[in-house]
């Protein structure tokens, strides 16, 4: 597993600029999603994320939680991963990695890159680059026999 990602904590300053250097407009609500989202390294959905910003009485709309996460996609502020259509993750690490999905508990878990070896992709189709590769493997919490 990884312990060394490029996301670490970041106060309300380095957020800013962090978002400065992606291209972001800094506004007051999207400080505040990116500091719930860089407050330590996690996997958060857009409800944990709405969840979060809003725990203080701040009032900050689903779509706009919605539209601020697309937006820090778009500009590959995080990364976004999605598990099945039901389950999307944001994940304030973009440096090339994998992850651990436990269909029991729903946590998302991180893989160092080098832990995973693909010998070969298939051909890709006319006119299309690869742009990365994203593996999840599917876990699940042993259980004991209740017949021992």
């Amino acid at each position: 597993m990884m312990n060394d990602m490029n996301t670490q904590m970041l106060g309300n300053i380095d957020v800013v600029a962090l978002m400065r250097e992606h291209g972001i407009t800094p506004t007051q609500q999207r400080v505040e999603i990116a500091q719930v989202l860089f407050s330590r390294p996690q996997h958060l959905s857009a409800e944990q994320v709405l969840a979060l910003v809003n725990r203080d009485r701040h009032v900050v709309s689903k779509a706009t939680i919605y539209n601020t996460l697309g937006l820090f996609v778009g500009k590959g502020l995080i990364r976004e991963i999605i598990i099945d259509p039901t389950k999307v993750f944001y994940d304030p690490a973009t440096s090339p990695h994998h992850h651990f999905y436990n269909v029991d508990t729903g946590a998302l878990l991180d893989i160092a890159a080098d832990a995973v070896a693909l010998s070969k992709l298939p051909d890709l189709p006319d006119g299309t680059v690869a742009e990365g590769v994203d593996v999840v493997v599917r876990i699940r919490n042993c259980r004991r026999s209740t017949a021992e």
